[in-house]
């Protein structure tokens, strides 16, 4: 009535009553009939249920009502439990089914979970029971512990093969130590079904659900121990492959998107599309209607359609591509689609296989590819684009991975024609050609005006000089990105180029959790200035920053700004991954990739650089060599995953007790060194390896073993024992060996115990 206010009496009278707020829908099986129309309105649900399954920190929750059950998307901070029975208010929303959004989740009591259903897997993948709790019967292939996290319970992950394919299990919680006798045992697991999907949130495989290791029932132990097993040649694993395949084809029908003979073909059917792998070289119109048959399977995630057969029915019917950006693209909803994007061509080259255009969109980095046809017949030339145009590609949309939850997703472009890509705006005039023209039109207006032809002349000098220049100053840079130079050096060159090119303006960079390089004026004095900026793209993923530049406020934006700009990031572009791909390629060539520290042909060049700094000083150093006593019956023991953490934790206590110069390093398997500089007599040496020895006092625990260890540590001192590192290096090794013969080995626990009871 408020707002009526103010109204004649005749006008009030006449306006219609406001529309009634909706009702609540009240029961589980309201909400579940809903159509995906209805269910995306947000219609107000107020219903009780009984908890099914709850994950807290992913904000899943699975209730259910008789046989009715249902998945809620909720942000409520209360500790659900199985049985728990809930009111729940919030709205429908739609997923792969109608589902709902609440905030508002208040326990009302506690009963007895609803009886489970048994289910086998061509049910769960019809998903007849979808969001209900179901028992499942089937051999346990994997059984893995989650990655543990600070912030909640540490879960597993099971694969249940059933009769009819694979099931995930994912679980709460579960005893690490549990889970390896599961594997290969017949089990009954109990959990509310669900589904894995790809990035349009199409089914692509069976999960259930499962609070704990009590919802896993073992029906039958395994016969033998997997560990047990004898070892298989690794180029004779495919000897123990043996399938029942049992699966049906399928067919489906749409429109023909793509075709690439003898490989893959796509169909799509309004807003449906599916990859479809193919051997057939039957002639195909883009375009026209077809059905194809096949078997349905999962790569990396996307559904597709594999051994399949097409048939073209003739009808031509073409779908329309759909314009999207760069963001909508790598939220990964457009699998498969026919799309059709913008983009300024940064690079494009001709592989054997195919042409490649790499493109710059809104921040984002991508490929237009279109693969040459397997005829034999001679390629046509390269489609010719200038680089720095603005392009139109249309194709398929394909995904380096199809999760539904994913940002940022790496795409690309695959083109089904040279013509899908068009020219929409050419680069400006910057080749040599146009650049003559305009001086012979110059020269002509010289002798035309005749007075101001040496104005002229002077001006014209002038642009080709500062070009030469700015070209001179980008090869040196690409040399310096080439030698490795240090990155921020580079960086600031980049920035002086582009300030060169904008006549003198202000201009840095600013890098995603690094620093700020190059000529930056924002202070309080330049407040009024006009700030432009472009991002300086990664190859995939979030760019790495962005560069800027400062004009005076009266200016407006150019085309020769944006041009200096995109050119000052594309080369920061190639500075930053050839830095990062330089770094890493170091790091592995001079580490040990299992545990971090020096490898050997790290700890040989220190040592030689050793030698030479003790033969200029006259100086003396030490050499330590230490072998792990009885390493093979730890991978024997406890397997190769153990024996690897037992080699980290011995590189991180050992590590611990050096000083801050020493350096130790792997030299493979369980051999390590320490070289020991700036030392005065061999009882500095002698104290560091005691020390080295004393790691081992403490035992060595893990999930479910105990490793009692110790290790023979040889010494060599220079220039005492050997003045080369081939002398140094086998002095310190029949140390070693002498130590290992002689010294008599620490009683582990066990055996310490066995000598008390003998006692």
């Amino acid at each position: 009535m408020a707002a009526l206010a103010g109204l004649p009496a005749w006008a009030a009278a006449a306006a219609p009553p406001p529309a009634p707020a909706p009702t609540p829908l009240t029961t589980l099986e309201s909400i579940h009939d809903l159509s995906y129309a209805q269910a995306s309105s947000g219609l107000p649900v107020a219903f009780e249920a009984t908890v099914t399954f709850f994950r807290g920190y992913r904000h899943n929750l699975f209730v259910q009502d008789g046989a009715t059950g249902i998945f809620v998307k909720t942000t409520t901070s209360a500790n659900l439990v199985p049985g728990d029975r809930v009111l729940i208010k919030g709205t429908s929303a739609l997923r792969f089914r109608p589902s709902v959004d609440s905030s508002d989740v208040t326990v009302i009591g506690h009963s007895s979970l609803p009886n489970p259903m048994p289910a086998n897997f061509d049910e769960l993948v019809r998903a007849e029971y979808d969001s209900r709790l179901v028992t499942v019967t089937g051999i346990v292939r994997a059984a893995n512990q989650d990655m543990p996290s600070s912030a909640h319970a540490r879960g597993a992950t099971l694969r249940v093969l059933t009769d009819g394919g694979d099931v995930i299990v994912e679980l709460n919680s579960a005893d690490p130590g549990a889970l390896n006798g599961l594997l290969d045992a017949q089990v009954a697991v109990t959990g509310v079904a669900g589904g894995q999907f790809d990035g349009k949130l199409e089914e692509t495989g069976v999960v259930l659900h499962a609070s704990d290791l009590e919802d896993i029932k073992v029906l039958k132990q395994a016969s033998t121990d997997p560990w047990s097993l004898p070892l298989t040649p690794m180029d004779q694993v495919l000897s123990v492959y043996h399938v029942n395949d049992s699966t049906r084809r399928a067919r489906v029908s749409g429109i023909v998107t793509y075709y690439e003979p003898g490989s893959v073909a796509v169909l799509e059917d309004g807003s449906k599309s599916i990859w479809i792998k193919t051997r057939s070289t039957a002639p195909i119109r883009i375009g026209d209607r077809a059905d194809a048959i096949g078997f349905a399977n999962v790569g990396e995630g996307f559904l597709m359609l594999a051994a399949s057969e097409i048939r073209d029915s003739g009808m031509q019917t073409p779908v329309s591509p759909t314009s999207v950006s760069s963001q909508a693209m790598s939220s990964s909803r457009h699998l498969f689609d026919l799309v059709s994007m913008e983009g300024q061509v940064t690079s494009a080259v001709r592989e054997a296989g195919q042409d490649e255009y790499v493109l710059l969109s809104d921040g984002y980095m991508f490929s237009a590819i279109y693969r040459h046809p397997n005829t034999g017949a001679t390629l046509a030339p390269m489609k010719e684009v200038p680089i720095g145009s603005k392009i139109r590609v249309t194709g398929i949309c394909v995904l380096e991975n199809a999760n539904p939850f994913g940002h940022n997703v790496p795409f690309n472009i695959l083109m089904r024609s040279p013509d899908d890509l068009t020219v929409l705006a050419k680069p400006v005039w910057t080749d040599v050609r146009h650049l003559t023209l305009l001086v012979e039109l110059l020269i002509f207006v010289v002798i035309a005006v005749g007075a101001r032809i040496w104005f002229v002349e002077r001006k014209v000098r002038r642009q080709i000089a500062g070009l030469a220049y700015v070209e001179q100053r980008r090869g040196k840079i690409l040399e310096d990105i080439n030698s490795s130079r240090p990155l921020a050096e580079i960086l600031e060159r980049i920035t002086e180029l582009v300030s060169v090119k904008l006549g003198g303006a202000a201009c840095w960079c600013q890098i995603v959790n690094g620093a700020r390089l190059g000529n930056c004026p924002l202070d309080e004095k330049h407040a009024s200035l006009r700030i432009a900026e472009h991002p300086i793209a990664a190859r995939s993923g979030p760019a790495h920053g962005a560069i800027f530049a400062a004009f005076d406020s009266y200016t407006t934006p150019n085309t020769p700004e944006a041009e200096a700009l995109a050119m000052g990031a594309s080369l920061a572009t190639l500075a930053i991954d050839t830095a990062h791909l330089y770094s890493d390629l170091v790091h592995r060539s001079e580490f040990d990739m299992l545990t971090d520290i020096q490898n050997r042909f790290s700890l040989e060049k220190h040592l030689e650089n050793l030698i030479h700094v003790a033969r200029q000083s006259a100086g003396i150093f030490g050499l330590l060599y230490i072998d792990l006593n009885d390493f093979k019956q730890v991978n024997d023991v406890h397997g190769h995953r153990a024996g690897d953490l037992y080699l980290q934790e011995v590189a991180y206590r050992m590590k611990r007790q050096l000083r801050p110069g020493d350096i130790l390093a792997r030299l493979g398997g369980d051999e390590f060194a320490v070289l020991v500089p700036d030392i005065h007599h061999r009882t500095d040496v002698e104290e560091i390896a005691l020390r080295l020895e004393c790691c081992f006092d403490q035992p060595f625990t893990g999930e479910g073993y105990v490793v009692h260890g110790s290790a023979s540590v040889g010494i060599a001192l220079y220039p005492e024992d050997g003045t080369t590192k081939d002398s140094l290096l086998s002095t310190a090794d029949g140390a070693m060996y002498m130590v290992k013969q002689t010294k008599p080995r620490p009683r582990t626990r066990d055996q310490e115990s066995a000598r008390r009871d003998l006692a």
